[in-house]
């Protein structure tokens, strides 16, 4: 970084080599040299700009090398362009949002709605256009708004996509939409020469250094919670191939307690200060590009990955560019963003040194500053607030507090669901029934919020008359574990949610607290599970005094029975009409094929277990070793007897001219494809890989620009004929064999409105 220097978010303006090497022949005038303070050594400014309110906007308006800023604004638009068609849809646009049908949505404001499919192409072509404007630098305030705007709109529009980082994506818009980022390699540069190459007021990169500071440390403070010390909120993250090298040394469950919990949260508590100053930012970018490209393999989440990689060289110097390009041959540089020292810019307070280098005199501060530094002070100030504001939005709090986005508890709490029950009562027959768990809307994520499983209540509850049933009430009977716990009642199954009261500012009534006296249970939980061998499965639960679960089991599965762990119970054999009192320690055999009751009739909530065998299952994994073991005879010759008719299929791997197949032989000769296909993309040359990431992403991209240019034509010259319409919309889906994925295993039908082990 070199010697005299101050610290990256500091204030002191380095220069380029070019602009050194011109100041080297001139003659500078001996003079007394000026100590440079520990604080401006550490932090880049003194105490005295601290000192007044004066001081401290003329800090925040210094002028500062506007190369980074200009990188980061170029790619994240870049970046943002990619995430449309991606996370934020465009490309399965017309599967969102369905033209004629009526579909619960989760706006966070019920008033706002989207619009018809055609027009809301129209809103992400605009919001497109906003990303590359802001790639670009081409009309950068417009492109910002026409960025900032649609994205908010379709943020809010739907809370079931949330997340931190597309919260994130919004407020890096919402900053940029104030910046000067077009300073620098843009379009607007070269056609206003006031804008090109021009200094930078500090506060731009002061408010986007602190947001990305607040972003790693708000997200370690969070994982300060017990569940993640004590490495239970990921703890099937350490089988990923990515943690092979550290099972290399450490067991497994070591390297998820060390590597996952105790890494990431000291990566999350230390990245912002050790990216922060000169002596640790070295060792911090390698740790921090280390970290995010794990996390680009292990999670599905976008571009965030990427986002944060190209937030990391805001901390550094801001001519970090120019350094970069004064390295490259002269006729690169041509190509390149400017290598020369940033021109003076009105938006800018010069004093100091800076007066004597520009021979100019001190500039006053003008409104433009003034507004700037309140602007940056209110944003810090809201954002260190919105994490922990939970106490006034009572009403989204659950068992972890907030919507999940802006409190950046990342990773955090996992969360596994094993019985969702929607029961409606005709308010004026009595009539009951039960819905699929998820009919009319396209998300599963309303089941862990208390506000959308009102709006969805309210919106059931207004479908419903469609289907004759009058003034209907919903209940909702929905069963989660979060963080490895018993599975356990969320909402109280009694409550008719149309009716109940739900209010932002107030705590939901009707939402049942988390069982934490029993989260020490877990260690025994995992216990017993080591104990059982591959074909037995066991669910875990915990139920209220007062309250009790239906359950039906299926006829696949045999020898099930249930062992109390804590409390007292009674069993109802439904059709028998039998009761059995339990107490801890006790066991009872569940017939299959049978409903069952379990009352909590103890002062205590009740733990208790389901231990149950697929029996269909394994009688199936059976028959298809005895399929394998004999299609391998036959192809060595060991194996002399001619094979029938029903299972000639399975030596040549298909069903081709065949006019009736045994369902087992199907069955092994669907697994044997899927088997054979994921073992050929394992084997995979990294080539072929790159070749379907590619063929894959042009699918996405070419989709979304089909899809777009159909619903644009349509606003303007109206739609087509039904069958020109499907014509092109076949031809948009059309995908090349390699691109799909292998056909996922059939599934059982449930029972509907009952839990089904």
């Amino acid at each position: 970084m070199g010697p005299g220097r101050v610290h990256a978010a500091g204030t002191q303006l380095s220069e380029s080599p070019a602009s050194q090497k011109r100041r080297s022949n001139k003659k500078e005038e001996p003079g007394p040299s000026t100590p440079c303070s520990w604080t401006k050594r550490l932090l880049g400014f003194e105490w005295a700009d601290l000192s007044s309110w004066h001081h401290f906007v003329c800090l925040l308006n210094r002028p500062t090398d506007p190369a980074a800023l200009g990188i980061f604004r170029f790619l994240f638009g870049l970046l943002m362009a990619l995430d449309i068609p991606q996370e934020r849809g465009l490309s399965q646009l017309d599967h969102k949002y369905l033209d004629g049908l009526k579909v619960c949505r989760f706006p966070l404001f019920n008033f706002l709605e989207p619009l018809p499919l055609d027009w809301m192409y129209l809103v992400y072509t605009v919001m497109l256009l906003g990303a590359l404007g802001i790639m670009l630098g081409c009309f950068y305030r417009l492109s910002c708004l026409l960025f900032v705007v649609p994205y908010w709109y379709v943020f809010l529009l739907d809370k079931t996509t949330w997340n931190n980082h597309s919260y994130l994506y919004g407020l890096l818009g919402f900053q940029l939409l104030f910046m000067n980022a077009n300073r620098y390699w843009s379009i607007d540069g070269l056609w206003n020469p006031q804008k090109r190459n021009a200094h930078v007021p500090l506060w731009n990169y002061t408010l986007l250094r602190t947001q990305i500071f607040i972003v790693y440390f708000i997200a370690g403070i969070k994982k300060l919670d017990a569940d993640w010390v004590e490495g239970y909120s990921m703890s099937s993250l350490a089988h990923h191939w990515l943690f092979s090298p550290f099972r290399l040394v450490l067991s497994e469950e070591m390297t998820s307690l060390l590597v996952v919990h105790g890494g990431g949260l000291m990566l999350d508590l230390t990245a912002g200060y050790l990216l922060f100053f000169d002596a640790t930012r070295p060792i911090a970018l390698v740790f921090v590009s280390y970290f995010h490209c794990m996390n680009s393999q292990l999670f599905s989440i976008g571009m965030f990955s990427y986002t944060m990689l190209a937030t990391s060289p805001l901390f550094c110097y801001p001519d970090w560019p120019r350094h970069l390009i004064a390295k490259f041959p002269a006729c690169f540089q041509r190509l390149l963003p400017l290598s020369e020292a940033p021109q003076p810019s009105q938006e800018c307070v010069y004093g100091g040194a800076g007066q004597q280098r520009l021979g100019r005199g001190a500039q006053k501060l003008g409104l433009r500053q003034k507004l700037g530094a309140i602007f940056t002070v209110l944003y810090v100030l809201e954002q260190l607030f919105l994490p922990y504001s939970h106490f006034i939005t009572q009403g989204y709090n659950n068992w972890t507090n907030g919507l999940y986005g802006y409190s950046w508890d990342m990773m955090v709490h996992a969360r596994s669901h094993q019985h969702v029950k929607i029961t409606y009562r005709d308010g004026l027959t009595g009539e009951v029934g039960y819905l699929n768990p998820g009919v009319f809307t396209q998300s599963r994520r309303w089941r862990d919020h208390a506000d959308m499983v009102k709006q969805y209540a309210t919106c059931l509850s207004q479908l419903l008359h469609n289907y004759n049933i009058s003034e209907p009430e919903i209940y909702f009977d929905i069963w989660v574990s979060i963080n490895d716990r018993f599975q356990q009642r969320l909402f109280d199954p009694h409550v008719d949610i149309v009716k109940a009261e739900w209010s932002p500012f107030q705590k939901t009534t009707w939402v049942k607290p988390l069982l934490v006296d029993l989260s020490p249970w877990r260690t025994k939980l995992q216990e017993i599970e080591d104990t059982l061998d591959n074909q037995t499965e066991v669910v875990f639960i915990a139920d209220f005094p007062g309250l009790h679960l239906e359950n039906f089991v299926s006829e696949d599965l045999g020898n099930t029975s249930l062992h109390l762990l804590k409390g007292e119970v009674a069993v109802e054999i439904v059709s028998t009409q039998k009761n059995h009192t339990l107490q801890e320690g006790d066991r009872i055999q569940l017939p299959p094929g049978k409903y069952h009751k379990v009352f909590t009739v103890s002062q205590e909530p009740s733990c208790y277990m389901y231990m149950y065998v697929n029996t269909t299952e394994a009688a199936l994994e059976q028959n298809f070793t005895r399929l394998q073991e004999l299609r391998e005879k036959v192809q060595n010759g060991t194996e002399t007897e001619p094979l029938p008719p029903e299972l000639q299929p399975i030596l040549d791997s298909s069903m081709e001219n065949v006019t009736q197949v045994d369902p087992v032989v199907e069955a092994f000769l669907r697994r044997q494809w899927r088997m054979e296909e994921l073992q050929k993309r394992r084997n995979a040359t990294l080539a072929e890989r790159f070749h379907r990431f590619i063929a894959k992403k042009y699918f996405v991209f070419r989709r979304s620009l089909l899809m777009t240019w159909i619903s644009l034509r349509n606003l303007l010259l109206g739609r087509p004929p039904l069958e020109q319409l499907a014509q092109e919309v076949a031809y948009a889906n059309m995908q090349h064999e390699e691109v799909r994925t292998p056909s996922s295993p059939d599934t059982m039908p449930k029972q509907p409105g009952r839990s089904e082990l």
